[in-house]
């Protein structure tokens, strides 16, 4: 990053205050250019704060090779991102806005205060400091000549800026700001974009009656998921094992777990029609220990508290392995390998509206190494708008704010390159 001399600050317009723009506006005005932020809803960084309400995952302290390895085909290009903006580098920023941070039993990076809303207050509190200024309920309307154009209460409003950063967010959750209406506007200016697709969402499992009336709305608790891409030339071949807790739905299953896995299994929901996700309920025992164990237990005791006993399920569990078709196998080492690997048909994925974040987008082929259209110089991208995605867990807010900082840096390289 470059610092603009200060006889000559130029001005950028960053168009949406969530993380990467917020981000962007940071690295721009710390370097001196006079930043403008508009915000289409009545208060910046909404999806942040959602997301945060129940416990604010910074980041994660996993190591590079595994971190990486979140971001699938996008690793290379988010690699370089978390080179300017490490997870360290995260944790540290957090900090200094007054947020101490620990790290949970799962290499996941949290504010002691478990919230977003003392670390977004502090964070405005310093962009004011740098002298940003935030215009809210400003929509983005499109390209004026050598400018850009905006719907506000007081009518439309016509800005002309040295630089613009673009971080309007995905499609998810619109009724947070991030809609998509960009997208039009991103292709009329020479930009390709993929679909708009969900990611970190649920899935749509076809349930009986009764696991909808006793099981919907409870957890299962330390399982893991994995699924298998059943073409014999798939070069992807099996996905995970992935472990983590899954919640069931009346609908299907979400969380964390089903998250990590969302892009693998909505690309074979939409190649095939369904997907099979094969749950192993107890991890944590081999098969042949689960199995001694439940040869161990055999007496006039039901099924049910065989399982429970035994076996160690959950209520919720029991449910979905009665869920498979045919009876339960009663011999000890099938039963076993039963726990072990239920196999569950995923016949749809839920839509924009309920997911978390948001596939596709700008593709990279688009733009330079700075982030900045090759289309239309002066314009970066920043955030979900971007075509890259990231389970829940830290990856997500990781790379965003990561390729916010990116953009500005290329904005400000970009500028000093100008002549003025």
């Amino acid at each position: 990053m470059s610092d603009i001399p200060t006889a000559s600050a130029p001005s950028v317009t960053v168009i949406g205050a969530g993380p990467a723009g917020l981000m962007a506006a940071e690295v721009l005005a710390r370097a001196g250019a006079v930043v403008t932020v508009h915000e289409r809803m009545p208060s910046p960084a909404r999806k942040l704060l959602l997301a945060g309400r129940g416990g604010l995952n910074l980041t994660h302290t996993e190591e590079q090779t595994a971190f990486l390895s979140r971001y699938g085909e996008r690793a290379g290009v988010v690699s370089d991102w978390l080179d300017a903006f490490s997870p360290d580098d995260l944790t540290a920023w957090a900090e200094g806005l007054g947020q101490p941070t620990f790290v949970g039993s799962s290499g996941r990076v949290f504010p002691r205060a478990m919230k977003a809303s003392p670390l977004v207050r502090a964070w405005l509190a310093r962009l004011g400091e740098l002298g940003v200024t935030l215009r809210t309920r400003s929509r983005w309307t499109g390209w004026a000549e050598d400018g850009v154009t905006f719907d506000t209460a007081e009518g439309p409003v016509v800005e002309r800026p040295d630089a613009v950063v673009l971080a309007l967010g995905g499609a998810s959750w619109p009724r947070l700001g991030s809609d998509g209406a960009w997208v039009g506007d991103l292709e009329g200016a020479g930009a390709e974009v993929s679909p708009l697709r969900p990611a970190n969402a649920g899935f749509d499992v076809a349930w009986s009656p009764i696991l909808i009336e006793r099981a919907a709305g409870q957890p299962l608790k330390a399982v893991s998921l994995s699924i298998a891409d059943p073409r014999p030339q798939a070069a992807q071949g099996a996905v995970g094992p992935v472990k983590g807790e899954v919640m069931l739905t009346r609908y299907g299953l979400e969380g964390g777990a089903v998250y990590a896995l969302s892009g693998p299994l909505r690309e074979a929901i939409a190649r095939d029609g369904s997907a099979v996700l094969t749950i192993d309920l107890r991890p944590d025992l081999s098969v042949e220990a689960l199995a001694a164990r439940l040869d161990d237990a055999r007496s006039k005791d039901s099924m049910n508290n065989l399982l429970r006993k035994a076996g160690g399920l959950s209520p919720a569990a029991i449910a979905v392995l009665r869920e498979i078709p045919g009876a339960i196998p009663t011999g000890s080492d099938k039963l076993a390998r039963r726990i072990k690997a239920v196999r569950l048909t995923l016949t749809g994925m839920q839509g924009l509206d309920r997911a978390i974040s948001t596939a596709g987008g700008v593709q990279f082929e688009s733009l330079d190494e700075r982030l900045m259209l090759a289309s239309r110089p002066g314009v970066f991208i920043a955030g979900e708008m971007l075509d890259w995605e990231a389970p829940t867990g830290g990856y997500l807010l990781q790379a965003s704010l990561a390729s916010g900082l990116v953009a500005a840096n290329g904005a400000l390289d970009w500028l000093i390159s100008q002549p003025r």
